[in-house]
């Protein structure tokens, strides 16, 4: 165990055993390192730990405060061993179809969506944005913002790139239908029906539903709850079955919210190269870290053009807008050429609109109420979790994007559950429809996108009582 680990489970000990009570404030970080003999960063390292398990909290300029609603530690996720890989057709359409089709009601308590709450977006500062850039829009604007997009948008991304360290050339950027519109043509341009790609286990259920589409097979990759995708599974897979692509989430992974460390992402980014293997990278979630620092994406280690890099503004400010990119290295003419041969282009006036927005709108402004916002309601479901659900629970702990993922005890069935909570007007995403195989069926999604009110809370209590019903 390192050091930290241990300071931070003595911090533990101490909140468990009543010795620091809810709202009283932990060490400061200075007063622990001299008592406890330790470094300024071990303490950090621990702190940051003990928030990832929702025992303290940070308030700004005050320091750490044991949380008042966490009730008892809530470990992460077990770590599976590695199964032998191998390929899986792909046929959960019809399992997809079916649970999402049945959450529509706006009556239902979305605790099952894949988007967060629409009030924490800037949507009338973007229909100013709108309104004004399609009045003032030349009609040649119509063919010149054509594929590969508008020009501003295309720049005021590629400087966010490399605001963020990331320096590439705005060749490589193309606007697309959304970040799914992305990650589909870039998985075309470089397989063909019937190649293997390797996926993370659990895998967000558009990737499996795209591999269906395609034709594709799916070798699935073990996935860590805090660490991201198995590097050494994926090593011995990549060795013994002829991998095409890999289809990967390194930063708040849909569902279980991981993010691979940036040794991580430069090792799987160094395997890749070697084995030729392009990297589909979906970062979709990239602005909606809650530290000081946003992660690295993996594009940020690739040298030869290998990774294509997905993103999109419909997580962090314009949902319904539709409007993702792709930075696709050496595949950008391939990518732009199907593109063309599908639907020529994104809106002309939404692209217009959000680069208006990045250069006027106040968009960090926004991302960082954003970020505060979510952080804050995953505390509180968080909370609900310790509170109603069964003990055995355990639940990852991101630290960014809005998803939950909860490991429940091995007899319950998620997808009964799925139906019990329907049946009181509570959606949730059960583990299935996250696995090419049908596996994870005793874990569930939930999405705190939403703030933790009346109706919400009431739904965690209702979900946690079927949840013990089921035992």
């Amino acid at each position: 165990m390192k050091r930290y680990e241990k300071f931070a489970d003595h911090i533990a000990e101490l909140i468990r055993t009543g010795v620091l009570g809810p709202d009283e404030r932990v060490p400061s970080v200075r007063f622990a390192s001299q008592t406890h003999g330790v470094s300024p960063s071990t303490v950090f390292q621990a702190y940051y730990l003990l928030e990832r398990r929702g025992l303290i909290r940070a308030r700004p300029r005050s320091g750490y405060f044991v949380n008042a609603l966490a009730t008892r530690t809530i470990e992460e996720p077990a770590v599976k061993p590695a199964p032998q890989p191998q390929s899986t057709d792909v046929d959960v359409s019809e399992l997809v179809f079916s649970i999402l089709g049945s959450i529509k009601d706006p009556n239902t308590i979305a605790l099952g969506s894949a988007f967060p709450s629409p009030n924490l977006f800037p949507l009338p500062r973007l229909a100013r944005s709108l309104a004004s850039t399609s009045r003032s829009m030349h009609p040649r604007e119509t063919v010149t913002d054509l594929s590969p997009g508008n020009p501003q948008l295309r720049r005021q991304i590629a400087l966010r790139y490399t605001v963020g360290g990331v320096m590439l050339p705005m060749e490589e950027l193309l606007i697309t239908n959304g970040a799914l519109e992305a990650l589909n043509l870039c998985l075309q341009a470089v397989t063909e029906p019937g190649d293997l790609v390797a996926i993370e286990a659990p895998a967000f259920y558009a990737c499996l539903q795209v591999l269906e589409r395609l034709k594709l097979k799916a070798v699935e990759i073990p996935t860590h709850a805090r660490d991201g995708l198995d590097v050494e599974a994926l090593a011995t897979a990549l060795n013994s079955l002829p991998i095409k692509a890999c289809w990967c989430m390194t930063s708040f992974q849909n569902p279980i919210g991981a993010s691979m460390p940036e040794a991580r992402k430069r090792q799987l980014v160094e395997l890749l190269r070697e084995h030729q293997v392009p990297l589909i990278e979906d970062d979709v979630y990239a602005e909606l870290y809650y530290g000081q620092h946003a992660p690295k994406p993996a594009k940020a280690y690739d040298t030869d053009g290998l990774v294509l890099h997905c993103g999109s503004f419909a997580k962090s400010l314009a949902p319904g807008y539709r409007i993702g990119w792709v930075a696709a290295g050496r595949f950008a003419q391939q990518v732009e050429r199907l593109k063309i041969m599908t639907s020529i282009c994104a809106s002309v006036p939404a692209q217009a609109a959000i680069a208006d927005y990045l250069q006027h709108g106040g968009y960090d402004r926004h991302l960082h109420k954003l970020r505060y916002a979510l952080e804050e309601q995953q505390r509180a479901m968080m909370a609900a979790i310790g509170k109603y659900f069964p003990k055995e629970t355990r639940v990852s702990r991101p630290s960014g994007g809005y998803f939950l993922w909860l490991e429940l005890p091995e007899q319950v069935d998620s997808l009964q559950l799925f139906r019990l909570a329907l049946a009181q007007g509570i959606s949730i995403a059960p583990g299935p429809i996250f696995s090419a195989s049908g596996g994870f069926r005793h874990c569930v999604r939930l999405n705190y996108g939403a703030p933790m009110d009346k109706p919400q809370l009431g739904a965690m209590q209702t979900l946690g009582r079927l949840i013990h019903s089921l035992l």
